[in-house]
């Protein structure tokens, strides 16, 4: 069975380029970013992971540690790793799970034999610090990953977590985001002094503080 959303993330112990790890310990009470690559050594992954590199400052300051898995060995895994710190010029601070057997790919089913029978494909978990899964995303493998839309994605969880809300299409931090319309006119008084925007009885815009890191940059819709 796939894991779904909602669902507590499989715990397991496993080598990785930084040494064993225990993912629950591991994670610490972080959200944590679990994603995985068909091989090392193949330019769609190595394009991925020096993205990744580049952006783990904006991940951590939203509270996420990022994991990366493969099917390789870690001694493939520290060979690759030393040609993204020639590519990027920075050393990576987060682990990469070496899986050759492939029993954490298939825990988590990261195999698609219609895919590949033998590989990982481009699966991407997020999990909160409860270990729950808030999102899941598959890539074909010949497609990289928009990490800025997984940076977009926590943003929204994190602030409806916080603030009781819902987030539009396309939205991004500093947008009006949506009461939901579970969430009556009553309670919304209370949880919204601000006001909103009322655009039909279920559709109603207002502005909440955001929450996390406030040195990123924000965009207010017009």
């Amino acid at each position: 069975m796939a894991i779904r959303i909602g669902e507590t993330a499989p715990d397991f112990l496993a080598d990785s380029s930084q040494g064993p790890l225990d993912l629950y310990q591991w994670a610490n009470k972080n959200w944590v970013v679990l994603f995985s690559h068909p091989a090392d050594f193949t330019p769609v992954c190595t394009s991925e992971f020096c993205r990744s590199v580049e952006l783990e400052d904006q991940f951590s300051r939203r509270g996420v540690k990022l994991l990366g898995l493969s099917t390789d060995s870690i001694e493939h895994h520290t060979a690759w790793i030393n040609d993204i710190k020639r590519i990027t010029q920075r050393n990576i601070g987060f682990p990469i799970i070496a899986d050759p057997d492939r029993r954490i790919a298939r825990l988590y089913e990261m195999i698609h034999p219609q895919e590949d029978e033998s590989a990982a494909i481009r699966a991407l978990f997020v999990i909160d610090p409860a270990m729950k899964v808030r999102l899941t995303m598959n890539y074909p493998m010949s497609v990289g990953r928009n990490f800025n839309e997984v940076l977009r994605i926590i943003d929204a969880m994190q602030l409806a977590d916080v603030r009781g809300i819902a987030t539009p299409a396309d939205w991004v931090k500093g947008d009006p985001v949506l009461i939901p319309a579970s969430v009556s006119n009553e309670v919304a008084e209370e949880r919204f002094p601000q006001g909103w925007q009322q655009i039909t009885h279920y559709y109603r815009l207002t502005v909440v503080k955001p929450v996390g890191d406030k040195t990123l940059p924000t965009r207010r819709a017009g």
